[in-house]
Formats: structure tokens, C-alpha cells, sequence
């Protein structure tokens, strides 16, 4: 029987006893002819096509040929969006899926169980599997405004999300040392705080242009495209491009350090409420996504009742676009709309008022910075990044359940998991990537799989073999001594 070491692992694997799938010049990827599916046919056509070196067309018409891959949509499988059943045989592959998400998701399980031989033929062993995620929201947050990252090394990141079945890109476009997404109402975000990033670096920012492209390619690949513009504090960027947010009315001087906590936002000055509205129905006219970020962390220079004030004006501004509210863990000391999302991040905090937040009806997103912000440190030797909340090794990322992290927590409030990457010491893609790899397969799993079916011997395993997908790829990443490593 072939080894099946797929990451994440899926709810359930019938390995046959049967001869492998082998691609050839006869393989043709079968669809229905629908727009959406069309895309996921163009797109696993092309991920076959790389793998084999060999042409593989798309058809919308299964004459029972041998060598098919059928794309179907169906409603016999369990109700998750991106539930599939993938059924390989020698003559054909069925691909079943509740949507076109789910198919997205079983193409990437796919390509895990291909593999090519020495005389260069691409096969996949004849293998039943049937498989849902945990939770819904599967996420990655990247700063860019620490240090920017171009959209065609944010595309190789989004490629990599795609490929452990991460859905969600969260964007950290605005920080104190520098503003992301160009505003057309605030023009000087960009022509004054977008070229700045920490230790003087060169700075960027993404035009509306490119952000379509980045929610277009995202997209394709079954990812949303969550965009965080923070406030009340780590806004620098918009204090120094407009001084009329500051009490003085002088704008504050440029920052490229990498403290956090002294600049903040002013509720009662006359441009803070029309910046807020005006910031954020900018962002909701480029993101199509259902949800906005706020921020709303490490705000330490402020009265609460200011705070909570300003909470509750950038939220409302989000709602006005018709979009809903996310934000980080800080905001649940507010009052909260049912449905709010607060992002928990830190977990040395009194527990009590995240469980009250989520009774009254928010739902909760894990990513604590122990276990999932993947710029912290493997261990002390490791050259990049920091640590303040700890040294983080692949098990530390592994070995963890979202619904034990908040004593009293109920399991229904949580909607998923998202890991984190900061970039104060991360300038370029290697770095970035070598950061992430291979810990961001590891936070994948906690996310995607049942907690009954992880077990971190097992995932060292399957996690050895990704090694060689990385190395194809160019990757930069970490050996980790704890994993015995296959190339």
C-alpha cells in the first residue's frame, strides 16, 4: 500500500488495493459549464499540467472516457461549504464537492497524492477520502506595514495558504510605520506614510489595482481577503499624513521603531469621526470580503470610555458599508453588536469578559500569540524575529486546542483560527517564508482537522514529506530538529 501523508490530515482515508491514477496525454479535466466552475477547472488544469508536464484541457461534456477528472457539485455530503469526497481509481477521478470552495479543497488533497517516478510518470494511488473542515475560518494575518510585501510575494503566500486549506488572508495594511492601501478620500495616507517602514526601509502600498489583483488570485484559490485598518492606536501613519487628527493640528513625525502603545486617535477633535466614515467606505468599496477589521489592540494611552467610544464609531462605519465588525481582543471590554468578531490573541488576561462577550453574542477567532504568531522565535539560536510571547517550535504550534484556550468559553462561539505574522525583523520573502514554514501546516491542522484524528507523531510524519514541496518551490524554511525531515 502507498503512503498517504496528507497535511492537513482529512476525517477520513480508504487507501485500495488498486492499480494508481497515472496522468497522460489523455487526462481531461470535466466540468459543468458554470463561471465558477470553470475557474476551479482552469486552475486544477493547470496545477496537473505543472506537476506532469503535460497538457491537460478542460471539457464540460464525460463521455466516460478513460483518464477524467470530473468536477461535480453535490448536496450528498456533509453541510460544510467546502466538504468533499475524492474517489481516485485507475481509469478516472471523481471530484465531489458542496461547492466550488469544497472543490478547491479537494484539488489540493489531490496534488498532495500525486507523485512522479523516476521515468517521469505523475500517478495518484487509488484512494477514497472524505473530508470537512473543523471551522469555517481558517486564516493567515500578514503585516505589510511594518514592512511592506509586494503582491508577488504575498501571491507566493496565498499559494501556500491555498495549499494546507487556509481560506482566509487577513491584510494588517495600516500600522505606525506606515500606510498600505491607498484611500481616495485620504489621499496622504499613501503620498506621505506609504513609503516609510521600520529602520527606514523602502515602504510601499497597494493601489486599488492591486488589491483587486491580490482578492482576485486569493480568490481563485478559495481565499478571502480580510482588510484591518487599525485603530484607535498604532495610527502614526495617519496622524503624520493628517494633522488635524492630532490635538496640536501638527502632524506627528514619521516612525520606523517598532514600539507600540503611544499614538492614538482623539474622539472629540471635529476630523476623527469623518476620517473613520471616510476611511472605511473607502475599504469597503475595494473589498468585496463580508467582514472589515478595526484593530483596536494594544490601545495603552487611553481612558476606556474614549476607547470604547471610538470602538463603537469605527464600527458603525463598517456596518454603514453593510460589512460586519472584526477586531482584536481588546474591543470585547466594549459594548458589542451579536455577530461581532474579536480576535483573542492574547491569553495572559482575565478570561471573564471574553466568555461574557461571547454569552451576549460575539464569536470568537483564536490566535494566541504562544501558539500561532509565527514570527516568534524557533528557540533562542533563531536569527529572526522576536520573543516576547515565547519561543514557538512546530509542536508548540501543534499541540493545542482552540476550544480548551478561555476557561468558559462556549465551543459555539468559536469560528476559527488564525495565525499571525509580524514583520518588524521580516523584510523580504525568505525571511517571511522561513518564518512560516513549517509551522503554518502545523497551525492548518489545528484548524482543519477533527481534535480526535490530530496526534503530533502522526503529523511529524506527514510533515516530513512537505519538505520536497517546499524545496521544488524554491522555499526558503526551517529544519526543525523535530521533525525528521524527507527531501
Amino acid at each position: 500500500m502507498p503512503e498517504i501523508a496528507l497535511v492537513p490530515r482529512p476525517r477520513s482515508v480508504e487507501v485500495q488495493d488498486a492499480p494508481a491514477f497515472v496522468l497522460d496525454e489523455a487526462t481531461t479535466v470535466v466540468v459543468e459549464p458554470r463561471p465558477e466552475l470553470i475557474q476551479v477547472a482552469v486552475l486544477v488544469a493547470d496545477v496537473l499540467g505543472r506537476v506532469s508536464d503535460q497538457a491537460v484541457q478542460v471539457r464540460y461534456r464525460d463521455a466516460g472516457e478513460r483518464g477524467v477528472i470530473l468536477l461535480r457539485i453535490t448536496d450528498q455530503l456533509p453541510a460544510s461549504d467546502e466538504a468533499y469526497r475524492l474517489t481516485v481509481r485507475a481509469e478516472r477521478i471523481d471530484v465531489e464537492a458542496r461547492s466550488a470552495a469544497g472543490l478547491i479543497r479537494a484539488v489540493v488533497t489531490l496534488r498532495q497524492l500525486l507523485s512522479t517516478d523516476r521515468l517521469g510518470r505523475t500517478s495518484a494511488p487509488a484512494v477514497r477520502i472524505e473530508d470537512a473542515p473543523r471551522y469555517a475560518w481558517r486564516g493567515l494575518s500578514i503585516d505589510v506595514a511594518r514592512h511592506f510585501v509586494p503582491v508577488n510575494d504575498l501571491k507566493v503566500v496565498i499559494g501556500l495558504m491555498g495549499h494546507y486549506k487556509l481560506n482566509v488572508l487577513h491584510l494588517h495594511l495600516t500600522d505606525d510605520q506606515g500606510w498600505r492601501l491607498h484611500i481616495p478620500s485620504r489621499p496622504n495616507l499613501t503620498r506621505l506614510s506609504g513609503g516609510t517602514a521600520v529602520d527606514g526601509d523602502p515602504g510601499g502600498y497597494y493601489s486599488a489595482s492591486d488589491f483587486a489583483t491580490i482578492v482576485q488570485y486569493a480568490g481563485a484559490r478559495g481565499i478571502r481577503v480580510v482588510p484591518e485598518i487599525d485603530v484607535p492606536g498604532h495610527v502614526n501613519a495617519a496622524t503624520h499624513a493628517y494633522g488635524e487628527l492630532t490635538p496640536s493640528g501638527e502632524p506627528t513625525a514619521e516612525y520606523t521603531g517598532i514600539e507600540v502603545g503611544f499614538s492614538y486617535l482623539t474622539a472629540d477633535l471635529p476630523a476623527t469621526t469623518p476620517f473613520l466614515q471616510s476611511v472605511f467606505g473607502d475599504v469597503a468599496a475595494v473589498s468585496p470580503d463580508a467582514y472589515i477589521h478595526i484593530g483596536g489592540d494594544e490601545v495603552l494611552t487611553m481612558a476606556p470610555d474614549e476607547y470604547a467610544r471610538l470602538v463603537a464609531t469605527a464600527s458603525q462605519a463598517v456596518r454603514s458599508t453593510g460589512r460586519q465588525v472584526v477586531g482584536w481582543q481588546e474591543i470585547a471590554h466594549t459594548p458589542l453588536e451579536p455577530g461581532t468578531v474579536v480576535q483573542f490573541w492574547d491569553p495572559r488576561v482575565d478570561p471573564a469578559p471574553f466568555v461574557e462577550a461571547a454569552k451576549a453574542g460575539a464569536k470568537f477567532l483564536m490566535s494566541p500569540g504562544s501558539k500561532t504568531y509565527l514570527d516568534m522565535k524557533y528557540d533562542a539560536s533563531t536569527e529572526l524575529g522576536l520573543e516576547w510571547a515565547g519561543h514557538i517550535e512546530v509542536r508548540d504550534a501543534y499541540d493545542w486546542d482552540p476550544e480548551t484556550l478561555i476557561d468558559g468559553m462556549p465551543a459555539e462561539a468559536i469560528i476559527g483560527v488564525e495565525a499571525a505574522i509580524w514583520t518588524e525583523t521580516l523584510r523580504d520573502l525568505p525571511a517571511l517564508t522561513s518564518m512560516l514554514l513549517p509551522r503554518l501546516a502545523a497551525v492548518a491542522e489545528v484548524a482543519w482537522t477533527a481534535p480526535e484524528l490530530r496526534d503530533w507523531d502522526d503529523f511529524r510524519s506527514r510533515v516530513a514529506g512537505q519538505a520536497a514541496f517546499w524545496d521544488r518551490l524554491g522555499l526558503s524554511w526551517y529544519a526543525s530538529p523535530q521533525v525528521d525531515w524527507r527531501r
